[in-house]
């Protein structure tokens, strides 16, 4: 039998998050485990001090409840027209590519913020301002749409708290706006919220082979693909995430048996409205060197110098991208075996 995704044995809390409501909620939850008490979320020496090979202990173990303090909203674009305030950070998932800045330690686990009052409120605000949608893109034709899980995977957080279950009530209330985030997870829970079509689950999907070696802690593959249709029923609008696409011998073969088996699953109504973001795998130098102390088999298909590029990021980071040219090679053959086998999924984004 399997290990659970969470295992609470210790809370790092800020003080004023476990003042609020939502703080106090949280560890009304979990009330026999450790708890420590530390003056901000992002600076925790024991987490940052870990052993390399203690990766994963930490994201089953451990969890911090701080105060998001910045409620920025930055454009987007891509997948989203914006990028909401997170209301968490980290993740309890340990998928090998996984972008998410590792500011509180290597394995980064999950940080819950409790002032969701003013994050709800800020996100209220904001799309208020942002009145009727006056043109179609290609993010959604008539909504503003707001991508929640920037930092994270909201599946999981809705284990924790009901921070989850409040945002999908906020942009039930919306006229002009929709939530959005993308999962690997599969919890019942989300059926229950109720979302009259106004959230956006993304179902982050690659061939069940590759995500077992690199979507670690994750939910299999046949579980995602399942789980759609009952979103859809709930009133989730549903979209796919074919992201990372991880090129290695062979990957043509298995993206199509994945496309197949949709094809197979997916009934009618999700058909219909269904859409897809394609994105190319960037990985890290930085990750790279995380990897190698954890998970070094997932390197043999993450780091392939053959086939990628340097890139420095923004911040003056090493990234690893498919080599110009060839990549989008690569992407325009992906889009048709896609095109050729499921025809009525439209691609709303590919990079």
């Amino acid at each position: 039998m399997s290990a659970p995704l969470l295992d609470i044995r210790r809370i790092y809390c800020e003080p004023a998050a476990a003042a609020l409501p939502r703080g106090q909620a949280i560890l009304a939850r979990f009330p026999a485990v450790e708890r420590i008490e530390v003056a901000s979320h992002w600076r925790i020496p024991e987490l940052r001090e870990a052993e390399p090979e203690e990766y994963l202990r930490p994201k089953r173990e451990v969890l911090v409840l701080g105060v998001k303090k910045g409620l920025a909203f930055r454009p987007n674009g891509r997948s989203a027209d914006f990028i909401a305030p997170s209301t968490s950070n980290g993740c309890a998932m340990a998928c090998a590519y996984c972008y998410v800045a590792r500011r509180k330690g290597h394995a980064n686990p999950i940080t819950v913020f409790a002032n969701i009052e003013q994050i709800l409120a800020a996100t209220a605000r904001h799309a208020a301002q942002q009145g009727p949608k006056r043109e179609p893109n290609q993010v959604d034709p008539d909504a503003w749409v707001y991508d929640l899980g920037e930092n994270g995977d909201l599946s999981v957080d809705a284990l924790i708290s009901d921070n989850v279950r409040d945002l999908v009530a906020l942009f039930r209330s919306l006229p002009h706006a929709k939530g959005s985030f993308a999962t690997k997870g599969v919890t019942p829970a989300l059926l229950d919220y109720d979302p009259q079509g106004r959230t956006r689950i993304r179902m982050s999907l690659m061939p069940p082979g590759m995500a077992k070696l690199l979507d670690v802690r994750t939910a299999p593959i046949a579980e995602r693909i399942a789980f759609i249709p009952e979103l859809h029923r709930a009133g989730y609008e549903l979209h796919l995430n074919f992201s990372p696409v991880v090129l290695h011998e062979g990957w043509e073969a298995e993206w199509t048996a994945l496309f197949a088996e949709l094809d197979a699953v997916l009934p009618a109504a999700v058909k219909q409205q269904l859409a897809a973001e394609i994105i190319m795998l960037t990985h890290n130098e930085a990750l790279h060197e995380v990897n190698l102390a954890w998970h070094p088999r997932a390197e043999d298909l993450l780091w392939r110098p053959d086939i990628q590029e340097e890139k420095r990021s923004e911040a003056g980071g090493v990234n690893l991208r498919y080599r110009t040219g060839w990549k989008g090679r690569w992407l325009s053959r992906f889009q048709a075996l896609l095109a050729q086998h499921m025809p009525y999924c439209r691609v709303r984004y590919a990079f």
